[in-house]
């Protein structure tokens, strides 16, 4: 495994979940951390931990990325408190379930904010120190959900396949400048996403544990993927797409996950 020694590994979303677990993965490898996420004290909680553990320096910016130049805002304070930004996870996101025109209109948009634009931008705003140092990782968290249409959780799957293409696109562009970004799609997750969205039928399959999923994205990166998907049925659900209509595609994907109401 590449050794991440000495690197600094800001994380988003890291209080809890995927997150969490890629904070403690590249903890033990003797990473720096930069912990990003709205809740301060469980924040301060694992960088206490962490740091005691590895010998490591953690720092924790709690922030909102929904908010207005949140992302520039957590930018500016890197570059303020001379933090050099190696690897990037962008892994903050969340999910809603239910017919489109019951859920508001706010949710809707701030899930558009947090998976696509405050993760285009802390890359806009990160990319440039990689390159001029010529190394950096960029880790941007997808889904399942990306490889088809998804009723009753329509937004949230077409953010996903929006960050599963950006960073198969933004790959190739750097795939000769020294940085590595990969699109990391695991599926259903034993965290508390699901308690978030409210419905556990938005839960397709057995659960993966978030360790596994961070198991599975540190090996691919090892093998310079562009793109990763979590589980051996995962990735069979992921090539059926290809070989359907998109049309029953969709029907096959809200039959699974089609609210309990309904």
């Amino acid at each position: 495994m590449n050794t991440y020694q000495g690197k600094q590994v800001l994380i988003t979303g890291a209080s809890s979940g995927i997150g969490e677990c890629f904070a403690r993965a590249f903890a033990a490898q003797g990473a720096d951390l930069i912990l990003v996420a709205r809740s301060e004290q469980k924040l301060q909680s694992l960088a206490a931990e962490l740091s005691g553990q590895h010998a490591i320096h953690v720092s924790v910016i709690p922030i909102d990325l929904t908010q207005p130049r949140a992302a520039e805002t957590l930018y500016q304070r890197t570059v303020a408190e001379n933090l050099r930004v190696n690897v990037l996870v962008n892994n903050a996101g969340f999910a809603s379930h239910g017919y489109f025109e019951q859920v508001g209109l706010k949710r809707q948009v701030d899930k558009i904010t947090l998976n696509i634009s405050a993760l285009v931008e802390l890359t806009h705003w990160f990319l440039p120190g990689m390159l001029e140092r010529g190394i950096g990782t960029i880790i941007n968290v997808s889904s399942t959900a990306a490889f088809q249409p998804v009723p009753y959780m329509a937004v949230y799957a077409a953010t996903k396949a929006f960050v599963l293409n950006f960073s198969q696109a933004l790959s190739e562009e750097n795939r000769d400048r020294g940085i590595h970004v990969m699109a990391l799609c695991p599926g259903a997750t034993e965290t508390a996403f699901f308690e978030t969205v409210g419905a556990q039928e938005a839960s397709v399959g057995t659960r993966a544990t978030p360790e596994a999923v961070v198991k599975t994205a540190l090996a691919a990166l090892d093998q310079r993927q562009s793109f990763v998907i979590e589980g051996r049925m995962n990735n069979l659900l992921a090539v059926l797409p290809r070989f359907v209509p998109r049309s029953l595609a969709a029907r096959i994907a809200g039959n699974a996950v089609k609210p309990r109401t309904a």
